[in-house]
């Protein structure tokens, strides 16, 4: 059986938010580690830390953040997929909801905002969007 671990990990980010919880424990791969990372310093999440000291039960713990009881990330929307994979050029990277979202972006020189990717001229495989 074929499943998406990015879809898995986005999904589970959102539907924690929605129920409330106040942490979210994902299964670890150092994929999911470097997108909460950087969902962590652009303040989508709270902390995140590695749980466990073999790969076979090491979990990654975050932090989910909310506003006057509201959830920080509203929605999530998958750019790419296992059937359709969409590469974008520096140059075709554009705000999402006019700055208020991410574009997350896989390039050569790793994973990094839509914002990041332009200024530094890298273009990549166009992960999600979230805001």
């Amino acid at each position: 059986m074929v499943t998406d671990s990015i879809s898995n990990l986005i999904i589970h980010l959102k539907n924690s938010n929605i129920a409330g919880l106040p942490t979210a424990t994902i299964t670890f791969s150092k994929m999911k580690l470097e997108i909460l990372k950087l969902l962590e310093r652009e303040g989508y999440v709270g902390k995140v830390k590695e749980v466990g000291k073999t790969d076979v039960k090491k979990t990654i713990e975050v932090e989910l953040l909310y506003v006057n009881k509201k959830p920080v990330i509203t929605n999530v929307k998958r750019v790419s997929h296992f059937s359709r994979r969409v590469y974008i050029k520096a140059k075709e990277i554009v705000p999402v909801k006019n700055g208020y979202g991410l574009l997350i972006i896989t390039t050569p020189k790793g994973v990094m905002t839509g914002k990041d990717a332009r200024a530094q001229q890298l273009g990549g495989e166009a992960l999600f969007n979230i805001w």
